[in-house]
């Protein structure tokens, strides 16, 4: 299993300016807790999936197999 930064530089730049906004929190979400915090729970619970390859929600992430 490896996770790696999106390969679009533009992405990530956008991803990264919307968390430091948000104080380290999902800037795809309403919604600040916990489980929004960059990395969501949803992308943790995605990856300890075995069979999960893709993108977390903002497309900051991808996991590969």
């Amino acid at each position: 299993m490896k996770v790696r930064l999106n390969d679009d530089a533009e992405v990530v730049r956008m991803v990264r300016e919307g968390l430091k906004a948000k104080g380290g929190y999902c800037p795809c979400v309403r919604e600040v807790n916990e489980d929004t915090r960059c990395m969501c729970r949803e992308f943790r619970e995605q990856i300890a999936d075995p069979e999960f390859e893709g993108y977390c929600h903002c497309m900051l992430y991808y996991k590969e197999k």
